[in-house]
C-alpha cells in the first residue's frame, strides 16, 4: 500500500515538474530568448522618407527690373513702380519626380549710386561699380533697364550681361505704352536672359537623371555640351606628361607653377562647393594605344574623330593615384608623341587639324597633343631638349575643365554681350548656375539613397540598425527637408549647403560597415543554429505533456 502511494505520488510530481517547466518555458524562457536574441533595430523616420520619394521641386529665382532714368514717363513709373510678379512653370518628368520654378520679378526705380555707375560710358567700369553698390545675394539676377539712346552698351548690343550678376537691356520702351505693354516688351526680354545667367529646364532635368534615367541626354563625349561629373564632396585633379619616346625627347614642363598661376585661382572659386587636390607625374613609354596614319600632303600624322574613343583605355591602363582617394578623379594628359610620329594631328569629320589638338571625354578628362618641331632637328642631336609653353596647354585644360566640373557653355543670344570673367575665372553668374544643377542634384542623390536605405531594411528584417545609422538618417531627411524649403524660398547658398549636408548623412548611413554584419544570415540558418541547441531540452518536456494530455483523457473516460 505504502509503496502504491509513494508511486503515485513520484507520478504526481513528475507531472508537476512537467506543467512548471512548460509554464517557465513559455512564461519566462521565450520572452527571455526573444529579447536577447532580437536584432536592435533603432527607429526610423519611414514616413517622411516615403514622402521624399515623391520629389516636387519648388524653385524660386529672385529678379530684379530696375529701371534707370529716362526709360519711363512719369506715368508710366507711377503706375509700375514698385510692383511684383510671379510667372511659373512646371515640368513633371514621371510619376514620382517633377519640378516647378518661379520667376519673383520686382520693377523698382534705380538709386542714386546706380544711376552713377550707369552713367559711366564705360559698361566694364559700370559693372565693377554697380557690384560695389549693391551685393545681391547668390542665385538672384538683377536686370538694369537703360534708355534706348543710352551709349554705355556696345552700339550692336541690345543685351550686355556683366561678369557679376548684373545685366543691362535696351529699353524696347516708348512714351505711348501702357502698363501691360510695358511688362509684356520686358518679359519678352528677359526670358532669354534669364535662361542664359539662370538654369534652364534641361540643366534641371540633367540633374535629376538619378531619379530619372533618360535615354534623350546627349552622350557624345567628344562635344562641348558632354556631360560634367557628378556632383562629389571633392575631386582629385591629375595632370600627367605622356613621353612616349624618351630617348628623343627630353621634356621639361613647369607644371607645380602652371597649377599656381591658372589653376588654383579656378578652384579657390570653387572651394564652396567642393574639395580640391592637385597632383601630377610623368609617365615614360606611355603610348596612346592607336596607331596614327600619315598624310602625305601635309607630311604629318593624324587622329580621326572615330579612332579617339580608343584612345582612353589604353591610356588609362598606364595611370594610377597617388593618393588613395574615394574622389572622382579628373585625368589630364599632355602627349609628346614620338618623334617617328611627328607631327601629330587631331583631325575632325571634315578632315581639318583642331586648333586645339585637344579633346575631352565625358566624366573623365582631356587629353592634348604637343607637338615638337623637329624641321631643324638631326638625328645625331638627339635628344632634344624641350620646354613646355605651360600658358598655352592651360588655354586648353582650363575650359576643359570648366566643362567636366559643371561650368557649361551658353549658347549666345543675337544682339547680346557676354563678359569676360577675366581675373575672377568663373562669373558670378557661372557660379550660380553651377550652385543651381549642385543644389538639384544633391536632393535627387539623397533622397534616391534614403530610399534605397529604407527598401533594403525593409526587405532584410534582421539586418542592424544602431544609433549612429537612424541619426545619419533622420539628419538627411531634416537637411533635405531644409534645402527644399531654401529653394523655395530662393536662398540658393542655404539650399546648397544643406543639400551637402544631406547627401554627406545619407552616404554615411547607406555605406555604415554595420549594415553587412547580418547581410547575408537568412532565417533558416538561424533555425539551423537554435534547433540542435533546444531540441534535446524541448523532446522530453513535449513527451511529458503528451502523456499528462493522454492521463488526462483517460481519467475523464473513467469518471
Amino acid at each position: 500500500m505504502a509503496a502504491a502511494e509513494a508511486a503515485t505520488e513520484e507520478i504526481y510530481r513528475g507531472k508537476l515538474s512537467t506543467r512548471c517547466i512548460t509554464v517557465l518555458m513559455i512564461l519566462v524562457g521565450l520572452p527571455l530568448w526573444w529579447k536577447t536574441t532580437e536584432t536592435y533595430r533603432a527607429s526610423l523616420p519611414y514616413s517622411q522618407i516615403s514622402e521624399l520619394d515623391l520629389l516636387l521641386l519648388d524653385i524660386s529665382v529672385p529678379v530684379e527690373v530696375v529701371f534707370a532714368k529716362g526709360t519711363l514717363t512719369a506715368e508710366q513709373q507711377k503706375k509700375l513702380l514698385p510692383q511684383t510678379q510671379f510667372s511659373q512653370r512646371q515640368n513633371q518628368l514621371d510619376d514620382k519626380t517633377g519640378f516647378k520654378y518661379r520667376y519673383e520679378k520686382t520693377y523698382r526705380a534705380v538709386t542714386g549710386l546706380e544711376q552713377d555707375a550707369i552713367m559711366s560710358k564705360n559698361v566694364e567700369e559700370a559693372v565693377v561699380t554697380l557690384s560695389q553698390v549693391y551685393e545681391s545675394p547668390a542665385g538672384s539676377v538683377v536686370i538694369y533697364v537703360v534708355p534706348a539712346d543710352s551709349q554705355l552698351l556696345p552700339d550692336e548690343a541690345t543685351v550686355y550681361i556683366g561678369k557679376h550678376r548684373a545685366s543691362f537691356l535696351r529699353s524696347p520702351v516708348t512714351a505711348s505704352h501702357s502698363v501691360e505693354d510695358v511688362l509684356q516688351d520686358i518679359d519678352d526680354r528677359l526670358e532669354d536672359i534669364l535662361q542664359t545667367v539662370s538654369f534652364t529646364d534641361d540643366m534641371v532635368t540633367a540633374a535629376l537623371s538619378s531619379r530619372v534615367p533618360s535615354g534623350s541626354f546627349s552622350t557624345d563625349s567628344f562635344t562641348p555640351s558632354i556631360p560634367a561629373f557628378k556632383s562629389s564632396l571633392g575631386y582629385e585633379i591629375t595632370f600627367s606628361l605622356l613621353n612616349p619616346d624618351p630617348k628623343s625627347h627630353d621634356v621639361c614642363w613647369d607644371i607645380k607653377r602652371a597649377v599656381e598661376n591658372y589653376v588654383q585661382p579656378f578652384l579657390d572659386k570653387l572651394s564652396f562647393v567642393a574639395n580640391f587636390s592637385v597632383d601630377s607625374q610623368i609617365l615614360y613609354y606611355a603610348v596612346l594605344g592607336v596607331t596614327p596614319r600619315f598624310d602625305k600632303s601635309s607630311s604629318s600624322f593624324s587622329l580621326t574623330e572615330e579612332s579617339l574613343p580608343h584612345v582612353i583605355n589604353p591610356v588609362e591602363a598606364n595611370l594610377g593615384s597617388n593618393v588613395a582617394s574615394s574622389y572622382p578623379v579628373l585625368n589630364f594628359l599632355l602627349y609628346i608623341p614620338e618623334y617617328s610620329h611627328s607631327p601629330l594631328y587631331i583631325r575632325d569629320s571634315s578632315g581639318s587639324p583642331l586648333e586645339s589638338n585637344a579633346f575631352h571625354s565625358s566624366r573623365w578628362g582631356g587629353i592634348m597633343i604637343y607637338n615638337v618641331d623637329h624641321k631643324q632637328t638631326n638625328e645625331t642631336l638627339l635628344p632634344v631638349s624641350i620646354q613646355v609653353d605651360m600658358a598655352r596647354v592651360m588655354e586648353v585644360f582650363l575650359p576643359q575643365m570648366r566643362l567636366l566640373l559643371g561650368i557649361q557653355k551658353v549658347q549666345r543670344l543675337p544682339e547680346t554681350v557676354i563678359q569676360s570673367p577675366g581675373n575672377m575665372v568663373v562669373t558670378d553668374w557661372e557660379m550660380d548656375r553651377l550652385l543651381w544643377v549642385r543644389t538639384v542634384e544633391n536632393i535627387g542623390t539623397a533622397t534616391n539613397t534614403l530610399t534605397s536605405l529604407a527598401q533594403l531594411i525593409g526587405e532584410i528584417g534582421n539586418i542592424v540598425i544602431n544609433d549612429n545609422i537612424a541619426s545619419e538618417v533622420y539628419r538627411a531627411v531634416a537637411s533635405v527637408q531644409l534645402s527644399l524649403e531654401e529653394l523655395e524660398a530662393g536662398r540658393l547658398l542655404l539650399a546648397f549647403q544643406a543639400s551637402k549636408d544631406a547627401i554627406t548623412s545619407s552616404e554615411k548611413a547607406f555605406f555604415d560597415p554595420s549594415l553587412l554584419h547580418l547581410l547575408y544570415f537568412p532565417d533558416d540558418q538561424k533555425f539551423a543554429i537554435y534547433i540542435p541547441l533546444f531540441l534535446p531540452v524541448c523532446v522530453p518536456v513535449v513527451l511529458s505533456l503528451l502523456k499528462s494530455g493522454k492521463d488526462l483523457k483517460w481519467r475523464q473516460k473513467v469518471d
